[in-house]
């Protein structure tokens, strides 16, 4: 995917030189410490008879984050997943552009009385769902009141904002949903997979909100221990956003 091409190139040939130390893989999160610590949302489907979707799992370590970071653009759902985790781990992310605030806070601002779609089930659809004027949550696996990933087409050219979860880069979507989302619209990526880059900003999206991980070795041991987000938002992670207005 270009986007993800585009993002690698910023973090620049010198990421040859970072070595990766260490690299864990939970039931629900990825995590990856080189320069920084990254995350990104753990996707992995499996078969028996299937190849390993890592080939060179138990190697990891000690390989440059660059060779990590272009995993990223694997078929295989959970090397791209590493490969999220690593480039999040490398990005240079200016502190100094960055607001203290969630995407929740923002969606519940920007879609109030507005037509909204979000891309994944995020725990905070319930509350937006009430503040907008129509809300459409597209998901692979639709919750109550969702609607199927087949309907993305049809509904995010009818939206004023749209939400997309970062999850998009490592599934394979996320350059063909950008290239529905009308020009007129609000464009949020959002999500700890979110890379927190302004080239998002070429690609037509306004707003991104992902994390920044403030303690990598803590990180790691709570991502092999199974933890939700919610159980390490605030303690290891700051939620950032970054807007095209402020670059």
């Amino acid at each position: 995917m270009k986007i993800i091409e585009d993002i690698i190139s910023t973090i620049g040939e010198s990421a040859r030189d970072i070595l990766v130390k260490e690299v864990r893989i939970g039931p629900f999160w990825t995590g990856v410490w080189s320069k920084y610590g990254g995350l990104a949302s753990t996707t992995f489907t499996h078969e028996p008879t299937m190849p390993p979707p890592i080939k060179e799992a138990g190697n990891l370590a000690q390989k440059s984050v660059l060779e990590l970071c272009n995993y990223a653009n694997s078929d295989c759902l959970l090397q791209a997943s590493v490969g999220m985790a690593a480039i999040n781990s490398a990005i240079e992310v200016d502190l100094n552009k960055c607001q203290n605030i969630n995407a929740a806070e923002v969606l519940y601002e920007k879609g109030k009385n507005k037509k909204v779609v979000v891309v994944g089930h995020f725990p905070f659809v319930s509350k937006l769902r009430e503040l907008t004027k129509e809300l459409w949550v597209v998901e692979r696996k639709p919750q109550s009141g969702d609607i199927p990933a087949s309907e993305a087409k049809r509904v995010i050219p009818q939206a004023d904002v749209i939400a997309i979860t970062g999850t998009a880069l490592i599934n394979g979507t996320m350059g063909e949903l950008l290239s529905w989302c009308p020009k007129k619209s609000i464009v949020m990526v959002l999500g700890a997979t979110t890379p927190l880059s302004p080239v998002w900003f070429d690609y037509g999206v306004d707003l991104v909100s992902g994390t920044r991980v403030t303690d990598p070795e803590l990180i790691l041991r709570l991502v092999s221990e199974g933890v939700v987000f919610k159980q390490i938002h605030g303690r290891v992670v700051k939620l950032l956003t970054i807007q095209k207005d402020n670059y």
